[in-house]
Order: structure tokens, then C-alpha cells, then sequence
């Protein structure tokens, strides 16, 4: 092995959504930074869906813009077609989706990456990671080259011992036409790692030529979405295409019927579990045994190219019956396929081994972000890369981890579920607007005034991004306090203008076009004073459920207590509590199988060794 002349604060192993993130944060902190990859012509590749965002998925997009992240912005330059999702609903499930230029957004992100201060990117296999008494000291190659470090970051993707299956046909894949990760794994093992198998799939991609566009539903995009709360960065470089809809048929479902057995995942050939929230159609054909129809989307790969994502069908059927069951399809009765779906499957480092700063609780500047982690989807692996980042560049630099609560950011949530269950995952982890318990305050408008502060404190946004950030919120508190102010008569009653915009029938604008007191702001300004007096009496109610709650968060339990030498805990609450290791009450409440009176228990040891003089006389290990 010859070891690279040069050592660095920070080696990233990956460069898919999380590794791309996960370098750039380290290095605009100041961490001297490599990116480590397989092949530099795949970084940022789209391997499923060429897609940004959705509900809960648009929410983190915003959320990683918002603490200085690339991938709202590379979404902004390289997308297609945005829509708004949930327009119908609460702002609180609003989520902003778009469908990318595939090539584009890969190569866009790759030229972002190359023109950071700080940051170096190397093509190579990574086998293993070099540890000497517990803490990281690089990694090593199939190239045969030592690279030194003094934290490494692992966003190895689906590639570890990833497997591909296509019907009865299996081989070796990070993702189709791209090689496994194979020493990895067993590098984490040996360094007493647990590992779990984890299984997703994707559909065919078929030739724009071979639709017939006469028989599906058109889906045009809308103009006044984007992801980036920077005007500079949110802007549109690529023509909008659209997109279409179409449906299966009771044919498409006999022909999945009668080839179930030859599927991979209904076969037995899978031992990996998949995501129930993204089925295969032959998961949809035997789960939903009673719907006549399934609903597919037919959606553009990129402006020079004639491929179309089949989005719907994911499937592990062999090539002959995909051909099939697709030309039952309205539209798709000539259709050709360019890329046959596939399932893979991979492992994964099962929860609890991780802290909420995403390093690893047993090897000292080892770091683990993305779909290792057990997760799913682009934006779920970028807002862990961020995370990642941002917390190595801390511990090298001697801060304190930067660690973003449940009440303030949907990555968050995420982050949190992903420490606090220590289990094997029942499947990949997604995001839903659903695990947020404050989902009203957690919006995609108001990103940028939750989280701008808290990446103002660790030098990810610059102080002019931070000081704009100021002064929106000074126009947005100045407007509600007027528009509280002014009284107008309304069917015979006096009224402010406040309790008008509280009313179904108002929106900001409307206002704004009946009163010449009302001001002319920016869309996103606008939006957020509308939301905010609208739903004041909700925030209100959540904000003192936020307060309530934290007393839990702040209660910190010492790091060097012994959960098993104390009194009134379940043996189950020792055993849990012990293997996760929380930080404070509200991460141990949230632990499955930790029961509310454990916790009062818990609280009730903490205290008296507070009390104590001998931090060691109650349940602290010497």
C-alpha cells in the first residue's frame, strides 16, 4: 500500500445525495476535505427515480437550502417540471416536488463540488477503514492507496454487497451498470458493526417514441415553485416539459399473477425487506387484490433524451414478462424498453449504533449518513450527509456536534427516529409529513427563518445570507402588526385587516388588491404572513406544546451512568436504555420499550446524582 502524501481533516467514502452534501458541508466549514469515489462520472446520480422532493421529501430540500446545502438549488437549475403537492390541503403538507434533467443534475452538482475552497474529489474503490485504538485514521483502497484522515465519512449507498435481480437472474451491483462495494462490509463487521439487509427496486425505462401520447392524461408543471430560498440560486435553467398519467389494466394483472413465481421478491430469492410505502407492482397486484386499476406516471429522463421513467411498475419480474405486463398498459401498447426494472438489495448498519451527531458510538471520527443508515430516497440521504458533515468539521474544530431538534426541522425528526430505534428496520426509512409531531411549524415556506440562524452559527450561510434572512423577518413582523392595526368596516361590522386574511375566503393578495394599505411584498413573504395569522391560534398551540415537551429534551442524563445498576428500571428499559445510549429524557422516551414509567424513574436517579457528592454512589460506573 502506498499512502497518499497528503492527509486530510476529512475523507467522504461516496459520492452519491449524502456524500456530495457531506463534503461540501465539511469543507465550506474549513475541514480539508476528499471525496471519494468509484467513478467520477456518476456523482449525484440519479439511480431510481430522476426526481426532487415530495411530501416530506420537499420539506428536507428546503431544510438543507436553508443550513447552505447544494441540492435545492441544483434541483432549481436542472428540473423539468415542478409542481406544488398538496395545494388542496394545509399548509402543513404543502411540498414542493420537480422531475430533473438526470444528466444535468449529475454534472451540475459535480461542477458545484469541483469549485470548492477546501474540497478535493479522487476516483477509488474504497475496501476498508484504517482504525488504530478506536479512532479513525483513513481508509484504504483497491487502487492500493492509504489515504489519511482524521474523520471519515461512510455514505456507501446501496453498494455494500449490493445484488441484482432481474426475474431469476442475480449478479453483483451497486446499481445496474455500476460495481459493488464488497469490503466494506465485512471492514465494519470486523470493526463490530451490525448489519441488516435491506431490498428497493425500480422501473422500466422505455422509449418516447414507442407511447402513444393520444391515450394518457397530460400533467403540466406550475411556474411559482422552486426549492432554493436564494433567487440567485432558484433559477430555472432547463425548458419544462411535462409529464403524463396513465393506468394498468385487469390484463396487466393476470400476466403479474401468473408470473409471481418467477418474481425475485415473491420467489425467495430476496432476504433483504423493502419499502411499503413505494411497492412493486406485484406487491400492489397481491395487496391491493380488489383494485381494477393502478395508476402510473410517465415522466421524461431529461431534454436529450427519449427515455421515460415508468413510475409505478418497479419490478423484479424477468425482462420477457416486463415487456409484457407494460404493453397492457393504456398508451404503452407498443412500447419499448431501454432499461429493464430491477430489485437490489444491500446492507445496511442497523439503528443504534449511531449518535444523533451521525458518528458512530463505538469507533472515535467514524461518521455513517445516508441509505447505509437504512434509509430511502434522495433527499433522506442528503439532509444525513449535511449532518454528517457539518458535526465533522465541529469535532475536528473542538465544537460542540450541531444536533436540530424534532421542533425544528423535519431532518430532525429523521435523524432522531434513526438513533432512537436500535432494531432491525421492518423496512427502509422514508419521511412523511406524518412522523412530525409539529408539522405546522415545521412548513416548507418558513425553512429559511427555522434554520438560517442555526447555519449563521456554524459558518455554513454567509452574514449577508443571514442578515437578509433578519430582514425578512423584520418586513414579515412589521406587516402582521399592521395589518392588526388597521380597522375597516365589513357587512357592517368593524374588522382589521388581520381577521379579513383569517378568513377562508381571503388570501394575501386578494387583500392586497381590495386595500391599498396592504403591501406589495415578495410571493414568499407574502405567503408567510398569510400562513402565519391564518393559523396563528394552531402555531400558538403547537409552540406551547414544543415548550412543554422540551423540559425532556434539556434534561440531560450523564454519559458515564450505568442504566443496569439502577433500581426500578424494566430489565428491557436496562437493556435498551444501554445499547442506545440517550443523551437526555426525551431521546430514552422515545426508545421502544422504554415505558413512561421507566422514565420517571430515570428521573428520579438523575436527580438524586445531581444531588450526590459522589457523582459514582448512584448508578455511574467508575
Amino acid at each position: 500500500m502506498w499512502i497518499y502524501p497528503v492527509e486530510y481533516d476529512v475523507i467522504v467514502v461516496g459520492a452519491g445525495h449524502a456524500g456530495c452534501e457531506a463534503a461540501h458541508a465539511a469543507a465550506v466549514m474549513g475541514a480539508n476535505t476528499l471525496l471519494l469515489t468509484m467513478n467520477l462520472d456518476t456523482i449525484a446520480k440519479m439511480s431510481c427515480n430522476p426526481a426532487i422532493g415530495g411530501t416530506g421529501k420537499g420539506q428536507i430540500v428546503r431544510e438543507i437550502d436553508a443550513l447552505g446545502g447544494l441540492m435545492g438549488g441544483v434541483a432549481d437549475q436542472t428540473g423539468i417540471q415542478f409542481r406544488m403537492l398538496n395545494r388542496s390541503k394545509g399548509p402543513a403538507v404543502w411540498a414542493p416536488r420537480c422531475q430533473s434533467d438526470r444528466v444535468a443534475y449529475s454534472y451540475t452538482m459535480k461542477h458545484a463540488l469541483e469549485r470548492v475552497p477546501n474540497l478535493e474529489i479522487k476516483q477509488g474503490t474504497t475496501q476498508s477503514v484504517s482504525v488504530e485504538d478506536g479512532c479513525v485514521r483513513g481508509v484504504e483502497t483497491l487502487e492500493g492507496v492509504v489515504y489519511r484522515s482524521q474523520a471519515v465519512i461512510i455514505t456507501a449507498g446501496t453498494f455494500m454487497q449490493g445484488l441484482i435481480h432481474i426475474g431469476e437472474v442475480r449478479f453483483a451491483g451497486g446499481r445496474a451498470g455500476d460495481k459493488p462495494s464488497t469490503g466494506l462490509s465485512k471492514c465494519l463487521e470486523e470493526l463490530g458493526f451490525r448489519l441488516g439487509r435491506l431490498k428497493t427496486g425500480t422501473p422500466p425505462r422505455i422509449n418516447k417514441r414507442s407511447i402513444d401520447f393520444s391515450k394518457v392524461e397530460e400533467q403540466p408543471g406550475e411556474e411559482d415553485v422552486a426549492f432554493s430560498f436564494s433567487a440567485k440560486r432558484s433559477v430555472r435553467l432547463m425548458p419544462q416539459l411535462s409529464c403524463h398519467i396513465t393506468y394498468t389494466t385487469q390484463a396487466t394483472k393476470e400476466i403479474i399473477q401468473d408470473n409471481l413465481h418467477r418474481s425475485a421478491v415473491y420467489s425467495g430469492e430476496m432476504r433483504g425487506v423493502g419499502p411499503r410505502y413505494c411497492p412493486s407492482i406485484e406487491d400492489k397486484i397481491v395487496r391491493f387484490a380488489d383494485k381494477e386499476r393502478h395508476q402510473i406516471f410517465l415522466e421524461p429522463e431529461g431534454v436529450h433524451t427519449e427515455e421515460y421513467y415508468v413510475n409505478g411498475i418497479s419490478s423484479s419480474l424477468p425482462f420477457e414478462v416486463q415487456l409484457d405486463f407494460l404493453r397492457t398498459i393504456i398508451g404503452l401498447e407498443k412500447a419499448e424498453i431501454m432499461r429493464p426494472a430491477y430489485a437490489i438489495e444491500y446492507d445496511y448498519v442497523v439503528g443504534g449504533q449511531i449518535t444523533h451527531s451521525l458518528e458512530a458510538k463505538s469507533v472515535n471520527g467514524l461518521f455513517i449518513a445516508g441509505q447505509v443508515n437504512g434509509t430511502t430516497g434522495y433527499e433522506e440521504a442528503a439532509g444525513q450527509g449535511l449532518v454528517a458533515g457539518i458535526n465533522a468539521a465541529c469535532k475536528l474544530q473542538g465544537r460542540p456536534s450541531f444536533t436540530l431538534q424534532r421542533s425544528e426541522s423535519y431532518i430532525g425528526v429523521m435523524v432522531d427516529d434513526l438513533v432512537t430505534k436500535e432494531e432491525k428496520m421492518g423496512e427502509p426509512y422514508r419521511i412523511f409529513t406524518s412522523r412530525a409531531e409539529y408539522r405546522l411549524l415545521l412548513r416548507q415556506d418558513n425553512a429559511d427563518l427555522r434554520l438560517v440562524p442555526r447555519a449563521y452559527e456554524v459558518g455554513m450561510v454567509s452574514k449577508e445570507r443571514y442578515e437578509q434572512l433578519l430582514g425578512k423577518q423584520r418586513v414579515i413582523n412589521e406587516e402582521k402588526k399592521r395589518l392588526n392595526a388597521i380597522y375597516k368596516q365589513v357587512d357592517g361590522k368593524g374588522a382589521s385587516l388581520a381577521q379579513l386574511l383569517r378568513r377562508p375566503s381571503y388570501c394575501y393578495r386578494k387583500l392586497a388588491e381590495e386595500y391599498s394599505e396592504v403591501k406589495n411584498l415578495d410571493a414568499e413573504t407574502e405567503k408567510q404572513i398569510e400562513f402565519e395569522l391564518k393559523y396563528a391560534g394552531y402555531i400558538e398551540r403547537q409552540n406551547k406544546d414544543v415548550v412543554r415537551l422540551n423540559h425532556l429534551e434539556h434534561q440531560q442524563i450523564p454519559q458515564k451512568i450505568d442504566f443496569h445498576t439502577i433500581e426500578g428500571l424494566s430489565s428491557e428499559a436496562k437493556a435498551k436504555l444501554s445499547h442506545v445510549l440517550p443523551s437526555n429524557l426525551g431521546q430514552a422516551s422515545r426508545i421502544q420499550g422504554v415505558s413512561p414509567a421507566d422514565i420517571l424513574v430515570l428521573m428520579v436517579a438523575i436527580k438524586k446524582m445531581q444531588l450526590c457528592s459522589y457523582p459514582s454512589s448512584v448508578g455511574v460506573s467508575d
